[in-house]
């Protein structure tokens, strides 16, 4: 492969959370999809840091779980309070 074809490409995971320390990470992907929410509702969606709790759900949880917890955040039967 040439120098031209080749393409700098960053992967990265979510970062270490001392609040979450132990190998489950059920509660860790949880917070960060409620976190994500809570910010884009207090500072809009164009706030980095927002992005932050965006990549970590993104990165930690099924897309199972996003796809069902959208759904049912859209038809308000969600558990969390999503609001600040």
């Amino acid at each position: 492969m040439s120098e031209v074809e080749q393409q700098n490409v960053k992967l990265a995971t979510a970062g270490f959370d001392a609040r979450f320390p132990n190998t489950n990470q059920t509660k860790h992907c949880w917070q960060n999809y409620v976190d994500y929410f809570k910010c884009i509702d207090a500072r809009g969606e164009d706030f980095a840091p927002c992005k932050q709790f965006y990549r970590a759900y993104h990165s930690l949880c099924p897309n199972s779980w996003i796809e069902k917890w959208d759904a049912q955040r859209e038809e308000g039967t969600n558990p969390s309070n999503f609001k600040v």
